[in-house]
């Protein structure tokens, strides 16, 4: 049986947030492991679900189970007004014009995909650049190198400095009238740094270059609009934003999707068919072939509802402070050091300690109920810009507690002693 999903309304300015009244919507959180409470501190590889997400799948597969936009009858009608209302959420959340400019799909690794195989494979030919930068995931940097291998394009990478910020001047330098695709992440998940998106949106612009984001670690930890951003295409993955697996979304400029061919042909993306040819669908069907995660869709919907009643600016707020002073708590293990200290984080705490392989520590902190990450987080590159092949990374959500941080110091703190 579930409980009520809680209300927390912070007034302008007051820095006051009910973490514990919170944790109580995540059922998962109250568990132990291995005889000690869970510390969840994985939250960027996936996120916990609170029962207000829980709650809305359940009641989709008791009460409106169907396919959608085909069936005359109530069910029919009731899953697609579910859905087709999921996916207004998330124009509004994102603060997109309309919800035509929102595809459905798995993740964010298959909406970048999608791009580099409808809108760069038409785009894109050789000669042509591609930008990236040293903090991407491989998803955001493996589909760039298939393209540019297909169409005989180049692909450059924008450096970081020290601290893990990307170097602005040096990215600049990279955009010429041959870049025609510039693609970063909004917030990195190997490091924590915060990209500054809107000035490289604006230089890419600036050089005639569209620009898709990746903002699978963003849309959990800060206000997002995608209109102030000027993003071309901009994608999140459900999972990481307290929503379920296997949903994502692919934000893209109304005339930017219009322009582009389908990728996955068959179903509701058709329009008219004969043996000879087809006709499809306007975006954002023409994106969704098939029969999609209606579910998960809709529950995705439930999220966000869930953390637009937090606010997204109070859960901002709140990680800023429990980061800042997790920086601080860690910094004192001896031998300890952090990967990834740009100014402008989000969330993640990545790090070495002397002595200590990374799967060593993550194996010793999940004998005592510890959730984190080891190994390379699918960011080998800026791993290795520091001379790493793997780090441990602990990363924050709003369900997170000071307490959480001063015993996983305390844990650490006893590997090295």
């Amino acid at each position: 049986m579930s409980t009520p999903v809680s209300y927390y309304f912070l007034a302008e300015g007051c820095s006051y947030f009910d973490v514990h009244a919170i944790r109580r919507d995540f059922p998962i959180l109250a568990q132990r492991v291995n005889g000690y409470p869970l510390v969840w501190l994985d939250n960027a590889a996936t996120t916990q679900k609170p029962w207000a997400v829980i709650d809305r799948l359940s009641s989709f597969y008791a009460h409106e189970n169907s396919n959608i936009h085909r069936g005359a009858h109530q069910l029919a009608r009731q899953a697609t007004e579910a859905f087709e209302a999921a996916r207004e959420t998330v124009a509004r959340f994102l603060g997109a014009p309309s919800s035509n400019t929102i595809v459905f799909v798995r993740g964010t690794t298959e909406a970048i995909n999608l791009v580099a195989q409808t809108w760069g494979r038409q785009e894109v030919g050789a000669g042509d650049e591609i930008v990236i930068t040293y903090l991407e995931h491989h998803s955001n940097l493996v589909p760039w190198q298939m393209l540019a291998a297909e169409k005989g394009a180049k692909l450059l990478a924008a450096p970081v400095d020290d601290t893990g910020q990307v170097m602005f001047d040096r990215y600049v330098s990279l955009l010429t009238p041959r870049t025609r695709l510039v693609a970063f992440a909004h917030v990195s998940n190997a490091l924590g740094t915060v990209l500054p998106v809107r000035e490289m949106t604006a230089a890419a612009h600036a050089a005639g270059a569209r620009v898709l984001i990746d903002g699978a670690q963003a849309v959990a930890h800060m206000p997002v609009d995608v209109t102030t951003l000027d993003a071309d295409f901009y994608t999140f993955s459900g999972h990481k934003v307290f929503g379920p697996t296997g949903i994502g979304v692919l934000y893209g400029k109304p005339e930017v999707l219009t322009a582009m061919p389908p990728w996955h042909g068959g179903g509701s993306m058709i329009r008219d068919v004969t043996l000879e040819r087809a006709t499809y669908q306007d975006p954002p069907a023409r994106f969704e072939a098939g029969t999609a995660s209606i579910a998960a869709a809709i529950a995705l919907g439930a999220a966000l509802d869930y953390l637009d009643r937090l606010g997204v600016a109070n859960v901002a707020r709140y990680e800023h402070e429990l980061l800042a002073y997790a920086t601080g708590a860690m910094l004192t293990v001896p031998g300890l050091r952090l990967i990834g200290t740009a100014q402008e984080k989000a969330s993640v705490l990545s790090f070495v300690l002397n002595g200590h392989h990374p799967d060593e520590i993550g194996t010793a902190l999940d004998r005592h109920g510890f959730a984190v990450r080891s190994g390379h987080h699918c960011a080998l590159p800026i791993l290795r810009r520091f001379g790493l092949d793997a780090t441990v990374r602990s990363s924050l959500a709003m369900y997170n507690t000071r307490d959480e941080v001063d015993r996983l110091v305390m844990a650490l703190s006893r590997l090295t002693g």
